[in-house]
């Protein structure tokens, strides 16, 4: 078949096209599914391997199920992958030799392709006494700063961008510094960061009561919760992080409460996790389910979907089987558990399909009816494997008494009281972000639609550039029936079009039928008031949801995605005064005869300092050329003046192949790294304003993020995850 729009195709042959030395491999998408079905199939017995691989065939075929990217890209491939998209790591011990055991095990399942997350809660915090070698403990975002640069250095390395998130309890006594973590220039850029919230934090939020932050026991401190929780809202409001986990009530509807506690979530939220837990993922196309689009009955195939989703269960079961495991405890959490995070892609266009907007009441209730669907019909599906190849390991009729399965009608309640179930989990609601873009560009996951269309540039061989219209997918579907008749705006709303109340609402009418969580973002207008903004955290809370993530464009992080023509940024290049104040800094680099020294100069503007230049400077005349060169570059960029952290964090990612050093105490993977991280230091040595950071920040217009691939601005903060409308790239996928 021939792709619907060109970035699809782009995106199929450079991330899941399967490639030899002897260019052999995938010469379509159709050989993709074909090679991917087949694999999945030798799962079967022998003799149903052929008719299981048509199945699988039927369900990817027109993308109707969309297998998680390290399945499409991996299985068949004969690669020492693993299939699997990401882990949660182990209960961190509290000392040294163990913590670097488990930057270890996280350093081997990045490089393997998988994304880890931690709870660094079990770490004693900053100050506390060491026993034994009457020293104090550097607490525990110490040690996330070197989990940031082992992922850091491994992606310099050369492999695929490592994901993490960081999660700490809201009563460790770090729980301030971790909430402010994010706005040291460049810090844990490699995190997603998210704060693990109990009820009993709730509830004294609710009684206006004071909080207690605990290290074993141990009070070392009391907080007013409604300052603790100001404090996060604020971070959140102003730089999109940390990201809030109601802990408690992700473990109280855990299936698998009886025989685990969840300890922490994977990078993008959507699976909470125990020790050594690991997110297998899939999701069926809804926007593929509806065979009458915007007819007056259009409705969505129940039948099908009830289908589909049985297809989708075996095919995912038998991936637990195929899939390599980056650790043993990892294989043998997976296949003791047999953990699935079935979900759905293109939900909002199936709801413009049949005429209902999204965020209104009919959408939740439909969203509600289609979910339902799928988890009545994934736990038959299970409760039948179960009965075919028997039940997980750690199955026990107490089961049948957690949250989920008491939703469940009673035939298929009883179906899996009389067969058990082959997986202890099984839905769950991940990004999409690129495997979308696969399919069409459909709208991802559970999120609204972001833009109906966009413009994309695309680079030429020679450099040059021109520009070609992508659309989502609803939108080229009713171009094709309707021409250029103008689509109903009230049913092709968008997220710029939605109240912060419509995300929530819809989030909690799906997490109400999804055993695992959702990936999603909240989108909020730049001029929220902060008062309103605080209240969708609550109100998430209050609605039942297990997480929540919001974002709001602002100085900081910038504006995910620019619908229309990005503005170009008035450039700020000020003449140099006649004299500046500065620092420089040695670098006594082992490969080098001589000394290399930084010198950074800074401008002083209304009693705030900011860099303006810098030079780099030694007796080695083998560095000359490229440090002059280097430093003409960045002091351009300084001069031009904002938040010009990234050139730091750029620098600092910089891999040498003959080898890096080690300084100070840390290893750097090159001289130019070095160089990075003299700039990030002397970056926040600089006196602070006295405003907040947010409003010292020059005012001059921003286009918003860069795409870490391409460069360009067309970046959007879904489902937790960045994405790249122009070249495809995706953070989480």
């Amino acid at each position: 078949m021939a792709f619907d729009n060109p970035l699809a195709s782009e995106i199929w042959s450079s991330k899941y096209r399967f490639r030899t030395d002897d260019d052999a491999g995938d010469a379509t998408i159709e050989a993709t599914w074909d090679r991917v079905a087949t694999a999945l199939a030798e799962a079967e017995a022998p003799e149903r391997r052929a008719e299981m691989r048509a199945r699988f065939m039927d369900a990817l075929r027109d993308f109707r199920f969309l297998p998680a990217g390290r399945i499409l890209a991996g299985a068949g491939t004969a690669r020492r992958v693993t299939l699997f998209n990401c882990f949660v790591m182990g209960r961190i011990p509290d000392d040294l030799g163990g913590i670097f055991e488990h930057v270890r095990e996280a350093a081997v399942t990045l490089q393997q392709g998988g994304g880890v997350g931690m709870d660094f809660s079990s770490i004693r915090p900053a100050g506390a006494a060491v026993r034994g070698v009457a020293a104090d403990a550097s607490g525990p975002l110490s040690f996330m700063d070197v989990w940031d640069s082992m992922c850091r250095t491994i992606l310099s390395a050369g492999q695929r961008r490592g994901a993490m998130m960081g999660c700490l309890r809201i009563d460790h006594p770090d729980i301030e510094a971790f909430i402010d973590a994010k706005r040291e220039p460049g810090r844990l850029r490699n995190f997603n960061l998210s704060v693990l919230v109990t009820d009993a934090f709730m509830a004294a939020l609710e009684a206006g009561a004071d909080w207690p932050l605990v290290f074993e026991g141990q009070v070392f401190r009391t907080v007013p919760a409604a300052d603790l929780w100001g404090r996060l809202m604020q971070a959140t409001y102003d730089a999109a992080e940390p990201g809030v986990i109601f802990i408690d009530r992700v473990n109280a509807r855990n299936n698998l409460g009886y025989c685990e506690t969840i300890l922490a979530s994977n990078p993008c939220g959507e699976q909470m996790l125990p020790a050594y837990g690991a997110c297998l993922l899939g999701s069926i196309n809804l926007a593929r389910l509806v065979p009458e689009p915007f007819q007056r009955d259009a409705r969505l195939d129940e039948a099908e979907l009830a289908k589909l989703t049985h297809t989708a269960v075996r095919m995912l079961d038998n991936v637990i089987d195929l899939s390599r495991y980056p650790l043993e405890a990892q294989e043998a959490e997976a296949k003791s558990k047999r953990r699935i995070g079935l979900g759905v892609t293109g939900l909002a266009d199936a709801l413009v399909f049949c005429g209902v907007p999204y965020g209104s009441d009919r959408a939740v209730e439909l969203t509600g009816q289609w979910l339902s669907v799928i988890q009545r019909e994934a736990y038959r599906a299970s409760a039948e494997l179960a009965a075919e190849r028997g039940p997980f390991p750690l199955y026990d009729p107490a089961i049948l008494d957690r949250p989920n399965l008491l939703a469940l009608d009673d035939d298929t309640r009883a179906l899996v009281a009389r067969h058990g179930l082959r997986n202890g989990c099984l839905t769950s609601i991940a990004p999409t972000g690129t495997t979308s873009l696969l399919a069409g560009n459909v709208s991802s996951g559970v999120e609204p639609v972001f833009a109906y269309a966009y413009t994309r540039k695309v680079r030429q061989p020679d450099g040059s550039t021109h520009e070609e219209p992508v659309e989502d997918y609803a939108l080229a579907v009713w171009k094709r029936l309707h021409g250029e008749t103008p689509p109903p705006a009230d049913v092709f709303v968008s997220a710029q079009t939605l109240t912060p109340a419509e995300h929530v609402r819809m989030q909690a009418a799906a997490q109400a039928h999804v055993d695992s969580s959702i990936s999603k973002t909240i989108n909020c207008p730049e001029d929220i008031p902060f008062e309103a903004f605080q209240n969708v955290y609550r109100d998430g809370y209050a609605q039942g949801c297990k997480g929540l993530t919001t974002y709001r464009p602002n100085p900081i992080t910038g504006s995910v995605l620019s619908v229309g023509p990005s503005p170009e940024p008035e450039p700020k290049l000020l003449p140099r005064p006649e004299a500046l104040e500065g620092a420089t800094y040695k670098i006594a680099w082992p490969e080098s005869a001589h000394a290399v020294y930084v010198t950074l100069n800074d401008l002083n503007e209304g009693g705030v300092r900011r860099p303006f230049e810098i030079f780099i400077n030694s007796k080695n005349m083998e560095h000359y050329a490229w440090t002059v060169g280097l430093t003409r570059m960045i002091s351009a960029v300084f001069r031009r003046g904002g938040d010009v952290s990234f050139v730091a964090e750029e620098l600092k990612a910089v891999f040498d192949p003959r080898g890096g050093a080690w300084l100070g105490g840390r290893y750097l993977p090159s001289l130019l790294a070095a160089i990075g991280g003299v700039i990030e230091r002397h970056l926040g040595a600089s006196p602070a304003p006295t405003e907040p950071a947010a409003q010292a920040l020059p005012t001059r217009p921003f286009a918003g993020v860069a795409c870490p691939r391409c460069g360009g601005f067309d970046l959007q903060r879904k489902e937790g995850c960045d994405t790249c409308l122009s070249c495809g790239y995706s953070k989480c996928g």
